[in-house]
């Protein structure tokens, strides 16, 4: 009975009993590894130091290969219970705040931007409780045309979208998978959206090209006033525009419906003042968002990852509203899953066995780290709170409870929040916010969420929640993980290592999950001894591994061939192909950009 009042199940992950004789396997190897090593030590003049060098990189091997193991151990699968959370709620749900992050108009083009934006839009959630904000760190003028657009857009767009069900509810991604047949709409209704939707894209990305807003164009919203000559991307005043007030009786779409609430934010920027990046404007638009809307639920995603999957916000209250756990619960962290993927992916870029394995097993030890993008969080959480097991969530609070103010006047009141100077000798980007002084600043937010006694959850449903772009060469996939690893590795050296930061206040397979990433970086050093210095040891005659007829080397073969199988099956059981890992690993030979060694993920 108890079981069927909960909002979610937590379901453990099969194949265990292979995993664990993995585990026994692998390490008995490793144990017989490291004492041949440091019982045939060479003697001076033989190749000793190579051969100690070879122990300190089998050391290292052998404790990443621990820490790795962490995740691996015990993962659960998460599923929400959407009709339980309809039968026991109904429409009664919390006001949700979405934020998207832009920052330039020509490497994140605006009908890229506004196609994500109306995909959250679009969500399968009463209208009244959303607010949609756009962070735009260029100030573009061409990216507010955008938006504008959009919102006129919308009013077509999202009754279209639920009337037939459709998904995906961005108009890119939907219009360039369905030619209409298979909806339920008459072709003459599909071709009539998808011609407004072409004609819009066309004047945008017209005007993108040009660098200009028409000026006819331009007398149809106050918000174009707010730009001149002398306005650049890294210079100009803070702008909030309400484009769609979800207060206004009038903001409705063509079939009668509220609207969403619609914002644009450009917060000032002056070459004097160090803006923080992305974490500075996601703490902007915490504070403008609670003047307007305040919902007790903010949920962030990046202007190139569309929402997928209409259920998503509900899927998310099922843990927040969970009687039992989700009181605990400070963010519910979904996968980045990509749309551009070839079937074989060459260069192993759909974080196929992250996704599936290592967020999973996270989830077991204490939550998920938040990856900065697709994730819910509790508004009081950024804000600094701390974890007390008598803590009530006000699910009432919101944009439906703000008193009627002057467009006007809330604006004004807004942009005095984005200013440059509104942060100078306060907690923003310490205790309160999302953190500052780090590359990764989304990882250190999510390690002291953790520390300040809340959990997280990973959520992985069948039909991924956002799709974004990944990389798709050898050349962005070794720019991908350079940023990746640096910006894991300057955690690790910094206050914020989980080791430190994290002792006595989560679990110590917490610590050594969030440990993995960022050990990505010095493991490149332990694996350009391991394939350079044997080779050249062999040369001068002094072999640094044990004749093929010697005992000694079943468990170096053992270890290699244990444990890469064992790789192999976890990577196809997540959706890899064969062709794809072995494409993959011809690249990594012939360019010897792998940083992970052979004995770790």
């Amino acid at each position: 009975m108890e079981t069927e009042r909960r909002l979610f199940a937590t379901e453990s992950i099969g194949g265990r009993a292979v995993y664990k004789l993995h585990v026994v396997t692998v390490a008995a190897g490793i144990l017989l590894v490291l004492y041949y090593r440091a019982t045939h030590v060479p003697a001076a003049g033989e190749g000793r130091a190579a051969w100690l060098g070879m122990l300190a990189a089998e050391l290292w091997y052998s404790v990443y290969w621990v820490i790795t193991q962490s995740v691996r151990w015990s993962p659960v699968h998460r599923r929400p219970f959407r009709d339980r959370l309809a039968a026991r709620y109904g429409e009664k749900l919390p006001c949700v705040d979405i934020f998207v992050c832009t920052a330039d108009p020509h490497s994140e083009p605006p009908s890229l931007v506004i196609s994500t934006t109306l995909s959250l839009m679009a969500y399968d959630y009463p209208t009244e409780k959303l607010s949609v904000y756009l962070s735009d760190d260029g100030g573009s003028i061409l990216t507010f045309y955008a938006m504008w657009e959009a919102s006129s857009f919308a009013k077509h767009w999202i009754p279209f979208c639920k009337r037939y069900n459709i998904e995906p509810r961005s108009p890119a991604a939907y219009f360039s998978e369905s030619d209409g047949l298979q909806d339920l709409c008459t072709p003459k209704e599909w071709s009539f959206i998808k011609d407004m939707y072409d004609e819009m894209t066309e004047r945008i990305d017209t005007a993108v090209m040009s660098g200009k807003i028409p000026e006819e164009i331009k007398e149809n919203h106050k918000g174009f006033d707010e730009w001149n000559l002398e306005i650049s991307s890294k210079d100009h005043q803070p702008i909030v525009q309400i484009l769609i007030d979800g207060k206004d009786q009038n903001a409705v779409d063509n079939e009668g419906n509220v609207l969403p609430t619609l914002v644009y934010m450009a917060r000032e920027k002056r070459p004097q003042h160090h803006h923080n990046f992305k974490a500075g404007a996601l703490n902007a638009l915490i504070r403008v968002s609670s003047v307007i809307s305040n919902s007790p639920i903010i949920m962030n995603v990046d202007c190139d990852m569309y929402s997928n999957n209409k259920d998503t916000i509900r899927d998310s209250l099922c843990f927040f509203l969970d009687e039992e756990m989700g009181h605990k619960i400070g963010f519910v962290q979904y996968p980045q899953n990509y749309n551009n993927m070839t079937k074989n992916n060459i260069y192993g870029n759909s974080l196929e066995v992250l996704n599936k394995v290592e967020l999973r097993g996270l989830d077991s030890v204490g939550g998920p780290l938040y990856i900065g993008t697709g994730c819910f969080h509790r508004r009081e959480i950024l804000c600094g709170r701390r974890f007390t097991v008598d803590y009530k969530e006000d699910w009432n609070g919101g944009i439906k409870d703000k008193i009627q103010e002057n467009i006007y006047e809330i604006e004004e009141k807004a942009k005095s929040l984005a200013t440059c100077t509104y942060e100078h000798d306060t907690q923003w980007g310490d205790e309160i916010g999302v953190k500052y002084g780090c590359p990764v600043e989304d990882v250190i937010t999510g390690l002291a969420i953790h520390c300040r006694g809340w959990e997280s959850i990973c959520n992985s449903p069948t039909r991924p929640a956002f799709l974004g772009v990944g990389p798709t060469t050898l050349a962005q996939t070794i720019l991908q993980h350079k940023r990746w690893s640096e910006g894991s590795f300057s955690i690790f050296v910094s206050k914020y290592c989980p080791f430190l930061f994290g002792h006595g206040k989560i679990k110590l397979r917490h610590q050594m999950g969030y440990c993995i990433y960022g050990l990505w970086a010095p493991n490149s050093l332990a694996t350009l001894y391991y394939v350079t210095i044997p080779s050249l040891a062999l040369l001068k005659g002094a072999p640094l591994f044990p004749e093929i007829a010697s005992p000694w080397i079943a468990p170096f073969i053992c270890v290699f061939f244990v444990k890469n199988m064992y790789s192999l099956y976890e990577a196809l059981s997540c959706g890899e192909t064969l062709k794809g890992m072995v494409e993959w690993t011809k690249n990594v030979a012939s360019q010897k950009n792998k940083l992970v060694p052979l004995w770790s993920h």
